[in-house]
């Protein structure tokens, strides 16, 4: 497919452009950006005039769920509510069943990825076999079956001498390290964060120092023995703390949060909302103003959904039972566009959060809008209000706290390698 794309507000914090300009996509790459480009017949035209247009969203933290647990998510589904959201990459997370720690089941994610032919999808691999946390998994094998990162997200790698080794051979064979950074022996058996709420609702809490310790433990494990490691989904302003104070020291540690950490507090959970369940838990409102402030000073280098589909009957249990996660890719967008609207960031900035950052980070294609660059582009109209509605989301996981909100932006087309992969008004094109 050929694509002229004109008149749209190209916005590229790769190399801070931000002017209205046409845009030429030609075999899966970006041949030319300008002011009034001709292009030939063979040319389809998309006009963007008062849209925006950005590189296509990296989203470096999801669950796809396949393999093992298909009635929660398929690779197909989710990157099909993936490219709704603009995100044209996915880095999806281990925890599979199996678990992702050998070339097989990495094959069959790439290969399922490849019959969707929607969202790049790049695998994280286990940092220890079975995401058990005694041995480490198959580094090398991992990364030349595809894996771009390795992870434990969601039983996070208690023994800091399997953690240093994971960093240390690792960076043998380019891999990021991303750690969900929770102690379990502090966390224990919690359920939501522990403070005021989870007193008057009767929950067991999740103590801030569960995450503290953990990034602790990271930072003097970088420190002491070099390497770079990621932490996923910060969700305390305390912990966003040690992260700056590690940059200032000149260490390789970078760091993430999601829309609904800097969103919601833990006021959400009243009402036993188990929609709002998520771990690491919604923090305070001190903490949401924390990550905002975070984000704004660099500290907090990605936004990223840490989309975690579930079917319906799992999240309509007890509070107690039912499984920590939200669906994320449909709305994250909107709500990062939320931080623009209220001032708190640039425009630039946020978009800076979801492309130009990732891709540097995890080594990804993409992620920029000059001259050859990859053809993934996300056109945006700024202005489009819309109130969230699951029953409406292309993922199968309905599981969102944001039910009901209105939201400003929406995405009104996207592209993959220059290929249009959805549209506003026809859906997913296929």
């Amino acid at each position: 497919m050929k694509w002229l794309v004109s008149g749209g507000r190209i916005l590229d914090p790769a190399s801070g452009r931000d002017e209205v300009a046409d845009l030429l996509l030609e075999g899966g790459s970006i041949k030319m950006t300008g002011r009034e480009i001709k292009a030939g017949r063979e040319f389809r035209k998309v006009d963007a005039s008062g849209l925006l247009v950005v590189p296509g969203l990296i989203d470096m933290h999801c669950h796809l769920r396949e393999p093992g647990f298909e009635y929660k998510e398929t690779v197909a589904s989710g990157c099909a509510a993936a490219v709704k959201g603009g995100i044209t990459s996915v880095m999806c997370m281990a925890n599979t069943d199996p678990v992702n720690d050998c070339a097989s089941v990495t094959a069959h994610i790439l290969e399922k990825a490849s019959q969707a032919a929607l969202a790049r999808v790049y695998p994280i691999g286990a940092i220890t076999k079975g995401m058990l946390g005694e041995s480490l998994a198959e580094m090398g094998e991992l990364a030349h079956s595809g894996c771009v990162a390795v992870s434990d997200d969601g039983r996070p790698v208690h023994s800091g001498g399997i953690m240093r080794r994971a960093i240390e051979y690792s960076a043998a064979f380019g891999l990021l390290v991303i750690d969900h950074a929770e102690d379990l022996s502090i966390a224990g058996e919690g359920v939501m964060h522990e403070g005021f709420v989870s007193t008057m609702l009767g929950l067991e809490g999740i103590p801030t120092a569960a995450s503290l310790s953990e990034i602790a433990r990271n930072i003097a494990l970088v420190r002491e023995f070099g390497g770079r490691i990621h932490i996923a989904h910060i969700s305390t302003h305390s912990g966003a703390e040690l992260i700056r104070h590690a940059k200032a020291e000149g260490l390789a540690i970078t760091a993430e949060t999601c829309p609904h950490f800097f969103t919601l507090d833990h006021e959400a959970v009243r009402g036993f909302d188990t929609n709002a369940k998520v771990n690491p838990p919604l923090r305070t409102a001190e903490d949401v103003e924390g990550i905002i402030e975070s984000l704004a000073n660099g500290t907090i280098d990605v936004i990223a959904t840490d989309h975690a589909p579930h079917h319906s009957d799992e999240k309509e249990r007890e509070f107690d039972l039912a499984p920590f996660g939200i669906s994320g890719f449909e709305t994250a967008l909107a709500l990062t566009l939320g931080l623009v609207q209220k001032g708190r960031l640039t425009l630039m900035e946020a978009i800076a959060k979801w492309t130009v950052n990732p891709a540097r980070i995890a080594g990804l294609p993409g992620g920029s809008l000059a001259d050859g660059a990859a053809a993934d582009v996300t056109l945006v109209d700024l202005d489009a209000e819309w109130t969230v509605d699951p029953a409406r989301f292309l993922s199968k996981g309905k599981n969102t706290p944001f039910r009901g909100m209105k939201l400003k932006g929406e995405v009104v087309n996207t592209f993959v390698g220059g290929r249009m992969v959805y549209d506003r008004e026809k859906g997913i094109i296929t």
